[in-house]
Order: structure tokens, then sequence, then C-alpha cells
């Protein structure tokens, strides 16, 4: 048997491969790992973290406007966008110096640099060549900017946490998770705010009955909403502002915009040429039912095989490729019932299967909904209403699917999609006692379907 440097090599420190490269360490494995850019990843550094820190950072200024009408007056408030961005800066900091500790810590060697694969068990990294009995490519995704006249002047969502200065006037492109969520925090912090989508609702995929709600929470939150159009080309004013046509005939002046318009898998420059792998159009890499891709020896998990790009599923995916291949298991990971969070105001979280879906594949569908104002707003003055949504199978009683839109969302949800994953039937909400009062107890006192 051939002697490697390494028996695993690991190419990304991100979720999916941090998580892989301790597990495989702890086992005995001798891991190497290679990171460029992010340690810890895009979540750790240009995406949930420290975008959930804005989202906080964002609500506070509807927090004093609610805290009015309970008597309280905290006077003018003004929000000072280089404290929130450093001190953002800080935090990430010190949960990359976790990282490394961690990765030290496990006995993983760790090699700051590019890695790109010269073959099938080899890897250079800053002109040194390691050698692997495997290679697990975990590189993540990359933000998606169209090429279109004055695309150079807009930014995406790894340039976004870092502005010198925060903008008056902020346009966002796109429907998605990123774009919904960065309207409602460029608003919130102050930012006359414009979302920009070419479809006529964004957040497609969700539930259609979710969607339409959140538009009219989120155009309630000082979002112009710009469906069904996009923009053509941008150009830089003289005091350095942007102007955006739009492909409705109309312009938009802002001081920053902002594309998220997708992510792609982070495949550029890491040598796949130099073996055999296949790739989706979008470059993602193609693998089999254990992450293994066209090359026996080279595996592949998280955003950069664009399964579900989530976090925690390039957590499931880096744990269950490392039990297989070192622990003498044979499992494999399971996307159905993954619960997930839009961070928008308000919140969206959701399991299941939506509306459309669930008549889609059952024949007989039960629709149970409500719609509400929080006890909170009751006072508060706020006009913010609440969508609960509950999608049961009449014939066996099996709950199909869950969604709300409202505060702590996604709070909420994780909790129900333990539910969920167990097999809950409604009966089984509906014997379930509620804590009273909070939001969440209406999912457990809905009695009778809208449908």
């Amino acid at each position: 048997m051939a002697e490697f440097d390494f028996d695993l090599f690991v190419i990304g420190a991100g979720s999916g491969g941090v998580r892989a490269g301790r597990m495989a360490a702890a086992m005995g494995v001798r891991v190497g790992m290679a990171e460029d850019r992010y340690m810890g990843g895009t979540c750790v550094n240009v995406g949930c973290v420290p975008k959930k820190l804005f989202v906080y950072g964002s609500h506070f200024s509807e927090e004093f406007e609610n805290a009015a009408g309970f008597g309280w007056n905290v006077g003018k408030a003004k929000f000072d966008w280089p404290t929130l961005r450093d001190n953002k800066t800080k935090e990430i900091e010190r949960l990359n110096g976790i990282y490394r500790n961690m990765l030290a810590n496990s006995g993983v060697n760790l090699i700051d640099g590019r890695a790109k694969i010269s073959g099938p068990n080899s890897v250079v990294v800053a002109g040194k060549e390691y050698t692997a009995e495997r290679i697990l490519i975990a590189t993540g995704g990359w933000p998606f900017v169209p090429e279109f006249p004055g695309s150079e002047h807009v930014i995406s969502s790894n340039e976004v946490f870092y502005l010198d200065q925060f903008p008056k006037r902020a346009i966002v492109v796109g429907g998605g998770y990123i774009a919904v969520e960065f309207a409602g925090i460029f608003a919130g912090l102050g930012a006359e705010t414009s979302l920009i989508y070419r479809g006529d609702m964004f957040l497609r995929g969700f539930d259609q009955e979710v969607r339409e709600f959140t538009a009219e929470e989120v155009a309630k939150k000082n979002v112009n909403l710009r469906f069904n159009t996009n923009i053509e080309k941008i150009e830089k004013q003289a005091d350095g502002s942007l102007l955006a046509y739009l492909t409705d005939g109309t312009t938009l002046e802002a001081d920053t915009i902002m594309y998220a318009t997708g992510r792609v898998p982070n495949v550029m420059d890491l040598g796949l040429e130099n073996i055999s792998v296949e790739q989706q159009s979008n470059g993602a890499i193609v693998i089999n039912d254990q992450f293994q891709t066209a090359t026996p020896s080279v595996y592949a998990v998280g955003d950069v095989i664009d399964r579900v790009q989530l976090t925690p599923v390039a957590l499931a995916e880096g744990m269950t490729l490392v039990r297989n291949l070192y622990a003498g298991e044979s499992k494999q990971v399971d996307y159905d019932l993954i619960a997930t969070a839009v961070f928008c105001q308000p919140n969206i979280g959701t399991v299941g299967l939506s509306e459309e879906k669930s008549r889609e594949l059952y024949p007989n569908v039960d629709v149970y909904k409500s719609t509400f104002r929080a006890m909170k707003h009751t006072i508060s003055g706020s006009d913010e209403k609440t969508f609960m949504k509950m999608l049961v199978d009449r014939d066996t009683d099996k709950v199909l699917g869950v969604h709300m839109v409202g505060p702590d969302a996604g709070e909420i949800i994780q909790g129900i999609a333990v539910a969920l994953k167990a097999g809950a039937t409604k009966a089984v909400f509906d014997s379930t006692i509620g804590i009273h009062p909070t939001a969440a107890e209406e999912f457990v006192t809905m009695r009778e379907p809208a449908s």
C-alpha cells in the first residue's frame, strides 16, 4: 500500500469540511486541511452569523417605536454603522480563532492557502504538493452576479458586511433568502430601500400564501418592492451615487446596489481538470450516494454539490461521510423534512410541504391557518401580523407541512420539525396542551380546517 502524507485531505475549512476533518481526526485519521480565505466558511464570515447579527441590529428601530406603547420614551434614536460593523468583525475574528483552535486540538494539520488538486491522490498548496489516500472537496458556494453594463459598481453578500459607509439609499436585487433578508436589514438600519426581483413574487419554492403574506408585511416596513422588473444598466454619477435603469422604463438612484441573485458552487481554480469529475451545468460536483465523485478517491460535501444549500445540511453530510469511511457505517443523509428559516422581518419558519406540493402528492388535504396580531402589538401600535399554517393529509391525519411568518418563527418551527420527523399527526398536535400566552400555542389550538 502506498504511503501518503495524509489519510484525508480536506479542501475548505467551512461547515462541512471542518466537521468532517475534526471527526476524522478524532478517530485517529491523519487529516490535512487547506483554507485560503474564510476560516469557518461562508456561514461564519459572510453568511449566517454576521447576517443574523445585522438582523438583530436592524430590528432595534422597530423596538424603539414599539416601546412607546409600553410607557417608554427612548428619545431620538441614532444609528452608528461603524459600531455595528466593527463589533460584528470582532465577533467573527473571535470565531475564526475558535475554529483554528478546534482544528488544532483535534489533530488536524491546517495549511493556509488555496489547495489545487493535482491528481487523484495529491493536492498543491502554496507550491508544495501533499499526497492523501482520500481528498474531500468542501469549498462551498460563491455569490453569482450577472454581467451587464455597470455591473462592476455592485456589491454582493461578500462585501456588504464591510462597507466603509452605510448607504442612505440602497437597492437589493434578487428574490431569495439573502435578498429578502438584506432588504429588511437596510431598511431597519435607516436606508431608503428598494427590492428588485424579475419574477412576480419573491421566495420561489415557498408556500404561495407564505410568500404573499410576507410581501405584505415586508412592504409595511419601508421596503419598496419592485416585482416583474430588473436592472438593465447602472451608471455611476459625478457625486458617486449610482443610477439604475430598470427594464420597466423607470430609474432608481442609490448609494449601494447589492446583488443577491444566487450562489454557484465554488469550483474555480480547484484543479478539477486534473481528475475525472462530472459537473452539473452550474459547476456543481456530481457525487453518488456516498459523496464519491467519478474519481473514487475524491469526495465532496456541502454547497459545492448543490443539493441543499444550508449549513446544517453540510454538517450532516460531513458527519455521514466520515462515519461511513472510518467507522464502518453505511448511512445516507435524510434530506426529508429539513426545516428552514428566512430572517426577514418578520421571520419565516417552515418545515415540510407547501400547500401546492401537498395537493400534488395527496388527494385529500386539510389546510389549517391563522392570522392574528401578536399580543405584544395590541398595545405597541404596530400593525404587524403573524401567519400560521398547517397542512394535513385527511386520509391518514399525518401533518405534511407547517409554516409560520412572525417573530421567532425559526425558533418555533425548529421544535415542530422534531414532531414532524417523529411522524406526528394532527391528533397529536390537538392533544398537546399549549403554553399560554404564546404565539406558538396557536399550532395546538387550530381545530377547524380553512379548506
